[in-house]
């Protein structure tokens, strides 16, 4: 028996609106993402690699983390200072020859004070030399599907082979929060001076951590700057069971880049709401089943159908139930047998929610083999004596 690729069209209750208007950045590229449904809310030169400048320090963190999880550091590891580590410009924790700082403090020292020479203390100490934490750098990235990016260093100093596109930087964000919540206050952390050689390089630039939103707040993650890539921001923020990850860069000015950084959340916020479509376990539609003892089984969401829609919209939403039918008996309650395919006013990418067979379907007995059988011989009949007649 042939199978088929079939669809059955739905409708789906939803709240009437307008398309959300689409966010005019003054960011040279940008990438805006909603964790909680894994919606693209914003892409504007997203995939083209770019110079990160410290925003890249969140791949040396990602490594450090990773050593911790696995228990090759504990965060009360010292490493030495190297020479090349003290020497390093721009933002610095100050560190010296003398110092054995901990990773708790090397930590401390990369997410709040974007220390160049931390970064430089943790390349050496957990691969011997930068160059050689540089290459474990993008071999990591490709690993978390980042293929738009490649290190020359561990602290984001300009070099020509040192590129992140924005989007790149989103799903390292996001990978951080998921994977090491653990570690991720730090980003929020505000101050740090390390035996108080650093006062004026002591405060967090995430200009969003000083904001204080009505029903919102951000916690994270990293600024950036150089001439070559001018102003950037990974942020991510909060607001009810919602967050969002954002990607800023080539802005003209730090007063630039919290405007617009503001802005986006605000608009990510505001242009788009969470509602429920269909609950998990709802049928939502039925699947023939083949030589099975029932007709059709039903299909119904793995999960919640929870979707992130422009606020106040006219268009409905669209959504079709997509399988190869009819299904093989014997079927079990639970087995995925297609997608829920829905299409979103405003948004390019659908989204695809797992169907799942709502009852055990067994193979059928002897009486619906043969009534099968016979039905196959039927048309098999009729459509050779159409075939004699034309």
């Amino acid at each position: 028996m042939p199978f088929l690729r079939l669809a059955a069209v739905l409708t789906l209750a939803l709240l009437a609106a307008l398309p959300a208007r689409a966010f005019e950045t003054r960011a040279n590229s940008a990438w805006v993402y909603d964790m909680t449904t894994r919606t693209v809310l914003l892409e504007k030169n997203a995939d083209v690699p770019l110079p990160p400048a410290s925003m890249s320090k969140l791949m040396t963190l990602e490594l450090l983390f990773d050593a911790l999880r696995d228990g090759r550091v504990t965060p009360d590891t010292t490493f030495a200072v190297s020479t090349r580590a003290k020497q390093m410009g721009g933002s610095t924790m100050f560190l010296n020859e003398l110092d054995r700082p901990s990773v708790r403090e090397l930590m401390q020292g990369i997410a709040i004070n974007s220390g160049n020479d931390a970064c430089v203390v943790v390349a050496e100490g957990l691969a011997g030399s930068e160059e050689a934490f540089a290459r474990l750098m993008t071999e990591r990235a490709r690993a978390l599907g980042m293929t738009d990016s490649t290190f020359a260093n561990a602290s984001g100093w300009p070099d020509p082979g040192q590129r992140m596109s924005m989007h790149d930087l989103g799903v390292l964000a996001a990978h951080i929060i998921t994977t090491f919540p653990e570690y991720y206050p730090l980003f929020s952390e505000t101050t740090y001076n390390y035996k108080d050689r650093a006062p004026a390089n002591a405060h967090n630039r995430n200009p969003l951590l000083k904001i204080s939103a009505a029903d919102w707040h951000a916690d994270g993650l990293k600024t950036g700057h150089t001439e070559e890539a001018g102003f950037g921001l990974v942020g991510s923020a909060v607001m009810g069971e919602r967050r969002i990850v954002f990607v800023l860069s080539g802005m003209a000015s730090d007063t630039e880049r919290a405007q617009e950084a503001e802005a986006v959340a605000n608009w990510a916020f505001r242009q788009f709401v969470l509602n429920t479509m269909a609950t998990k376990g709802t049928q939502l539609a039925e699947a023939p089943v083949w030589l099975g003892a029932a007709p059709t089984v039903g299909l119904a969401p793995a999960e919640d159908v929870t979707l992130l829609l422009p606020a106040g919209a006219k268009e409905g939403v669209k959504a079709e139930a997509v399988f190869n039918g009819p299904v093989q008996a014997p079927v079990k309650a639970g087995d995925t047998l297609g997608q829920l395919v829905i299409h979103i006013p405003g948004l390019d990418e659908p989204t695809t929610v797992p169907l799942v067979a709502t009852a055990d379907v067994a193979e059928g007995g002897f009486l619906v083999r043969m009534k099968t059988a016979i039905g196959r011989l039927s048309a098999r009949a009729f459509q050779a004596a159409s075939g004699a007649n034309s």
